[in-house]
């Protein structure tokens, strides 16, 4: 399979997205208005279709949790200090729309941090990635652990049951391996979705609650796993080892440029131009599209399309002869 060679210098590239690394204040205020906003009016529209029946609130459910998605891109965003100018505002708006999204402010962003700095390096998986082997290592497993990683990677486990139990309830304990500002936000978070849900049950019941909160979380944390997977796992993505490793490689090679339709690209905030995050990580996700679009230097990155990306689904080990992600039936 042939892969894209971007060339570019980094003098040239440093220049282009530097002048798009400056968050704007106002557009980053009406984001949230247009995020948290239509979220909490959700909530009463989704209550008031209990009445009426519950697939109609199921169907409004979709809608919410895509608020719920645009709102963690704005924790996302905060975490990397590009969403506002002051250091204070970013953690605050992050800590607080972090945990309407179930998602530890602290924590989370170390462990992104660092994925920033590994991602598609093979010698250093582990950190904010999904497990992926490459095909000598899942050779040499017991057939024990081949079988685990077979269920692991399976569509089912990844995209249906473990966002659910990955945000909902592991980001809810506070570990001895945390450090102190992790373990930290893991209560903050706990005691800020505490009382979010306390105030719910008492406007409108503990069933009714339950009934609105859960398909919301469930569908909002399982487009954000699928969103994930499909930035760094997709066919033509690069990965190598470490003495290979290049920054502006694995930012423009190793991330993908997810073409949604305009409705998708709002909701999951132009997280799609994920080439152009991995590039500089201090632009505002408001200014990616943009900064894509700036240079022809970037003409050269092959899209990602939303029917494309379906079929990364099945690709589940690295080729290191190939140079390529590859399906079991391929083995």
């Amino acid at each position: 399979m042939e892969k894209k060679n971007v060339q570019m210098d980094q003098r040239e590239w440093v220049k282009i997205v530097s002048r798009f690394n400056k968050p704007d204040v106002g557009k980053s205020i009406w984001q949230i208005i247009n995020s948290f906003g239509p979220y909490l009016l959700m909530w009463p529209v989704m209550y008031y279709s209990l009445q009426v029946s519950y697939l109609l609130t199921l169907a409004l459910a979709i809608l919410t949790a895509g608020f719920q998605v645009r709102m963690f891109i704005i924790f996302h965003d905060c975490g990397h200090e590009s969403f506002f100018r002051s250091s204070r505002a970013n953690k605050i708006v992050g800590t607080i729309l972090g945990s309407l999204t179930f998602t530890p402010y602290a924590y989370w962003h170390k462990e992104h941090h660092i994925h920033h700095n590994t991602v598609g390096n093979l010698d250093k998986r582990g950190h904010g990635d999904i497990t992926t082997l490459t095909v000598k290592e899942y050779q040499e497993l017991s057939n024990g652990k081949k079988l685990y990683y077979r269920i692991y990677r399976n569509p089912v486990t990844i995209f249906l049951l473990a966002p659910f139990i990955l945000f909902v309830i592991w980001f809810r304990i506070p570990k001895k391996s945390m450090d102190r500002p992790g373990r930290y936000s893991v209560i903050i978070s706990d005691l800020i979705i505490a009382a979010f849900s306390a105030g719910m049950i008492l406007l409108m019941g503990w069933k009714a609650f339950l009934l609105i909160q859960l398909p919301v979380i469930y569908l909002a944390t399982g487009a954000g796993v699928w969103l994930f997977y499909v930035q760094h796992q997709f066919e033509d993505v690069i990965w190598t080892r470490q003495e290979e490793w290049d920054y502006k490689q694995m930012a423009l090679e190793g991330s993908s440029f997810l073409k949604f339709p305009r409705i998708l690209q709002w909701f999951s905030g132009n997280i799609g131009f994920h080439h152009i995050h991995h590039l500089s990580p201090k632009i505002p996700n408001y200014n990616l599209e943009k900064c894509h679009k700036s240079s022809p230097l970037f003409e050269t990155i092959k899209p990602v399309t939303f029917v494309s990306s379906m079929r990364t689904i099945n690709l589940r080990l690295w080729d290191e002869d190939a140079n390529r992600l590859i399906s079991f039936a391929q083995l």
